[in-house]
């Protein structure tokens, strides 16, 4: 099971179909409309949906300690190429191109309204391997042709918690971890896989910040991923009529059929 697709609510939809189709080779799929477009990202799709709330609307920042959602990452090549192309449009970026722990390359921008991207470029070389079936299958991937979905990062409270759920409902494997050990926060991030994607769970041992999932401003939306609906979780109702559940940590998500 996998993530398969990512809602992102955008102001100005036919303006980030050119930034995700320019700038990350993204590919249209069918017609898009005013209202919303689909985009391939090779191991799922990016939905494009139009809101009317904007940016300065949104309660989400840019602080890895708030719990929910905190990036959409996709795997390239030529990752300090592309960075420049970016840089010289204007793009702001949160993270210039960098060496970090795991031996990658990585680097943090922002689209048109406000939703933080990685790119990474390199095969993950975790501190501790979990499943190494599930490494294999990751690093069978190879390098992508143009750039592809890899994961969704999420800040949590209890790793355990999040990877039990995540293994039950939808298929996820702890596959491994990486740590930071320059970062006083007590940081360490986690990879649960399901397919071709990850869920990329970030813990730390400080207090964090809760945030409520907002369907109707720009920016993340929730991702769609393949199981069985929960039934414990909360639920939210999308702009569409799409149910949305809300795990602990306010991280937002559709369900199969159900999306």
């Amino acid at each position: 099971m996998a993530i398969k697709n990512v809602v992102v609510n955008c102001t100005d939809v036919q303006r980030s179909v050119e930034y995700y189709t320019k700038f990350l080779e993204l590919q249209v799929v069918g017609e898009p409309t005013p209202e919303r477009a689909v985009l391939d990202a090779v191991t799922a799709t990016i939905e494009l949906r139009a809101v009317g709330n904007g940016r300065e609307l949104s309660t989400w920042v840019g602080d890895d300690l708030q719990k929910g959602f905190r990036h959409v990452g996709l795997k390239v090549d030529r990752l300090d190429e592309r960075a420049a192309v970016l840089k010289a449009a204007g793009v702001e970026f949160k993270l210039d191109p960098l060496d970090a722990e795991g031996k990658v390359r990585i680097c943090f921008f922002y689209d048109p309204d406000g939703t933080l991207l990685e790119m990474i470029q390199g095969d993950l070389q975790y501190a501790e391997i979990l499943d190494a079936d599930g490494v294999a299958r990751e690093r069978a991937l190879g390098v992508p042709q143009r750039p592809r979905f890899d994961h969704v990062a999420i800040t949590i409270e209890d790793r355990e918690r999040t990877s039990a759920y995540y293994d039950e409902h939808h298929g996820f494997s702890f596959i491994g971890t990486i740590e930071q050990p320059h970062d006083q926060r007590g940081f360490s991030i986690g990879y649960l896989k399901g397919g071709d994607t990850v869920l990329e769970v970030f813990t730390y041992q400080v207090p964090k910040s809760e945030r409520d999932p907002q369907l109707d401003v720009a920016g993340f939306a929730y991702a769609e991923l393949d199981g069985k609906p929960p039934a414990d979780l909360g639920k939210l109702v999308s702009p569409d009529g799409t149910t949305v559940y809300v795990d602990p940590d306010g991280f937002a998500f559709a369900v199969g059929s159900e999306a």
